[in-house]
Parts: structure tokens; C-alpha cells; sequence
């Protein structure tokens, strides 16, 4: 996993340290990038209702600008993990990090739904290089058995940014313009992109050279042979299907249905925000120990299906409990960020399961599979509630999310032993 050289390159004068300074270095810049994307995509809760009046748009323009979003994002993608795998992080992340930074100034100076849809459009394509170009630079940087606790780490870092990223924004705001406040996270972008024109690359490694006869194919026909040989891996798929059972429904949760079935319950608009942000912090914690945890056992699939399982009990208490009590909610709401945290081990099959060439693809599909379950569980619900829903009506839909992860669960169960893992 730790990397491979580009067809028709001479053999490398010096070789990276793996795992060393200046792999901590990339692998700070990526999770950087993740981290400030994360924080954009977590102020457009904040900042919307300012520019849907500044703007003049209607709320459906609004949510629609963000379905725009998770939409192009999807789609992207599954093509990023594969462009990453061809062409590698230079200046590919660097390029990445330039939309998301052009998307923030977009936003700055959104005078319309156009610009607005455009700006979302932009940043999703930046973004969807971020998490996925995070993982990819810790299977090159670090050894392969590090590669599942690098990965989630890198998620830790994110979700602790979505926790404090909403109040911070709310309290920035209090002074700056959210005009003002969205240039600001452009002009980092640009100093951001710098730092990765400079240092971001891939490790150099001593690896015999590929045949230089080998003729070289269209780049639309390789991404295509990627997936396909990720799609045709049973454990990439399987991956796929129970981290993004994980994590959709976290998304879904986390960010819309548990504040608002608490609403329903009675709970105050604070208190739903805290509740928000303490399954952001759960997900913080559960990111990196579910890695560690299967190492400890030396299996995937049993910490896989445990997990899973325990996260649908929460889900399903968060909807379904009938006792209002502050601390029920507090508890339940961290559990569903925790145990969503097995995710990462989606990840982590998935790069076990395919050659060091292709974990930027799997990855993708991954990552991919997570926001699309995570779009649909709050897509569906939505069309499926009346416009001021009761508890009841929470309670008549929403039995969707533990029955999405009841279908990870027989996914985990269903792995096969990947190389670098014993299943027990």
C-alpha cells in the first residue's frame, strides 16, 4: 500500500521514509483540507438563511442549492479515488483544494440562485477529492497496517470541526458579514493551495519499473477498469454497502432527523444543536477506536456486525423512546455518533481487499455509497411527511434508518477475510 511508480519513469534516485516527518507533514495539509471543507459545508446551515435574504430566494432554492451539492458530490466521486490512483496527489489535491477555495468565493458573492447552485456545484467537486485524498495520502505515507487508524483519525478531525464549526461560525458572525466570513475561508483556501504545490506529493519508492512497451490507454478507460475491478471485489463491495448503512444514517440523524424528532418531543432549538453536535463528537471518538478495537481481535466483520448492530438500537431508541428525559437524549445521541464510527472500517476493508493501485478507488466507492444512502434518508423521509409533522409522523417514516443499517449488518457478516486481517 504504500505506493508504486508511474509507467515510463526512470528508477528513483532517493526513497521517501514512510511514516516519517515529511509523511506527517502531507498527511496534516490533507486532513487540513478535510477539516476546513468540512467546516464550509457545516456553515451553510449558519450562513443560508442570511443569503436566501440577502439573495432574495425562496427556501426551496435554498435546499435545493444544497441537494445540489450532495448530488455532484456523489457523482464526482467515484471518479476522484480513481484520478488520485492514475495521476497521484500532485497537483491533483492541490487543484482540489483550488475549487473548493473558488466555491467559497462564489458563495461570498452569491446574488442569485445561479450563483449560488454554481458555488455548490464547485465546491462539491473540490470536496470530493478531500476525505478520500486524506485516506489515499495515508496508504502511500504510512505503513499498511496503520492505513485504517490514519483514516480515522482524519475522520475524528472532521467531525470534531462539524461539532464546534456551527457555533463558531454563529459567533464569527456576530462580528464579520457572512460575506466577509466566506472570503476569509476563500483567501485560506488560497494560501492552502500553496502549502500543496510545495509539499504535497507522493512518497518515492523502490519498485521495479512497469514494462515501458505497455501502451497506455485513455484516462476515461482506466477509471473504468479501476471501478470495475473495485465493483467486481466482493469485500469492496460489501464495505461499501455497510459503511455507508453507517454513516448515512449518521448524516441523516445528526444533521436533521434527531433535532427535530427531539422538537417534536418538546426540546428546545439550543438543546437540539447540542444534541447535534454531540453525535459529531461520538463519531470524533468512535472514528479511530473502532480501528483499534479490530486490530486488538484481529477481525473486521465481528466488531463490523457488533457495531452495527449497537447503532441501530440508538437510532432506533432516538425515534421510538417514549421517556423525555435530557439525559436519555444526551446518551443516545453520542451512541449513534460512536457506533457510526464503524464506518472507518469500511475503509479500512476495502483498502485491505484490493492492491495499493487501487485504494483511491475503493476508497471512493466508500465514501461514494456513504453520502448517497445519506442523501436518500433524508431525501425520502422528506417527501413522505406532512408539512408540520408530530412525533407520530416522525416515528411512521423513520423506520427506515434502522432497517437501512440492518441491511449493513448482514452486509459485514457476509465479508471474507482480507489480507492483512484474520476473521475470527
Amino acid at each position: 500500500m504504500s505506493g508504486y511508480i508511474t509507467p515510463h519513469r526512470p528508477a528513483p534516485t532517493h526513497v521517501s521514509r514512510i511514516g516519517g516527518p515529511e509523511a506527517w507533514l502531507v498527511w496534516v495539509l490533507a486532513t487540513t483540507f478535510v477539516v476546513w471543507l468540512f467546516a464550509i459545508q457545516t456553515g451553510y446551515a449558519v450562513v443560508s438563511p442570511e443569503i436566501q435574504e440577502s439573495a432574495d430566494l425562496t427556501l426551496a432554492q435554498v435546499g435545493l442549492a444544497a441537494s445540489t451539492y450532495t448530488w455532484v458530490f456523489a457523482l464526482v466521486q467515484f471518479f476522484s479515488g480513481s484520478l488520485l490512483d492514475r495521476f497521484g496527489s500532485r497537483p491533483l489535491l492541490a487543484i482540489a483544494v483550488a475549487f473548493v477555495a473558488v466555491g467559497a468565493f462564489l458563495y461570498a458573492g452569491t446574488t442569485s440562485f445561479a450563483t449560488l447552485a454554481i458555488a455548490q456545484a464547485v465546491l462539491a467537486i473540490g470536496a470530493s477529492f478531500g476525505f478520500v485524498g486524506a485516506g489515499y495520502i495515508g496508504g502511500k505515507w504510512f505503513e499498511a497496517a496503520k492505513y485504517g487508524l490514519m483514516f480515522g483519525l482524519v475522520q475524528a478531525f472532521a467531525s470534531l470541526g462539524s461539532a464546534v464549526g456551527q457555533p463558531l461560525i454563529l459567533a464569527l458572525l456576530s462580528a464579520l458579514s457572512w460575506q466577509q466570513l466566506l472570503l476569509a475561508f476563500g483567501v485560506f483556501g488560497v494560501i492552502l493551495v500553496v502549502l500543496f504545490l510545495v509539499f504535497v506529493r507522493d512518497p518515492v519508492v523502490t519498485t521495479a519499473p512497469t514494462d515501458a512497451s505497455e501502451p497506455r490507454r485513455n484516462v476515461f478507460v482506466d477509471i473504468l477498469t479501476d471501478l470495475g475491478k473495485c465493483f467486481a471485489n466482493r469485500n469492496v463491495v460489501l464495505s461499501a454497502l455497510f459503511g455507508g448503512a453507517a454513516f448515512g444514517t449518521m448524516l441523516a440523524i445528526g444533521t436533521l432527523w434527531g433535532p427535530r424528532v427531539m422538537e417534536a418531543r418538546g426540546a428546545g432549538a439550543d438543546f437540539a444543536t447540542v444534541l447535534t453536535a454531540l453525535a459529531w463528537l461520538g463519531l470524533a471518538a468512535g472514528a479511530p477506536l473502532i480501528n483499534v478495537l479490530s486490530d486488538r481481535w484481529h477481525s473486521r466483520k465481528v466488531p463490523s456486525v457488533i457495531w452495527l448492530l449497537l447503532q441501530a438500537v440508538a437510532i432506533t431508541l432516538v425515534i421510538y423512546l417514549p421517556a423525555e428525559g435530557n439525559g436519555a437524549a444526551i446518551t443516545l445521541m453520542f451512541a449513534v455518533g460512536l457506533f457510526s464510527g464503524v464506518q472507518m472500517l469500511g475503509f479500512t476493508v476495502a483498502g485491505e481487499s484490493v492492491d495499493g493501485s487501487l485504494i483511491g478507488s475503493a476508497s471512493a466507492i466508500v465514501n461514494g455509497f456513504c453520502f448517497i444512502i445519506g442523501g436518500l434518508l433524508t431525501s425520502i423521509p422528506s417527501s413522505l411527511l406532512p408539512a408540520e409533522p408530530t412525533i407520530a409522523d416522525y416515528q411512521g417514516v423513520l423506520w427506515l434508518m434502522p432497517a437501512v443499517l440492518l441491511v449493513g449488518v448482514v452486509a459485514a457478516a457476509l465479508l471474507r477475510s482480507s489480507r492483512t486481517s484474520a476473521e475470527s
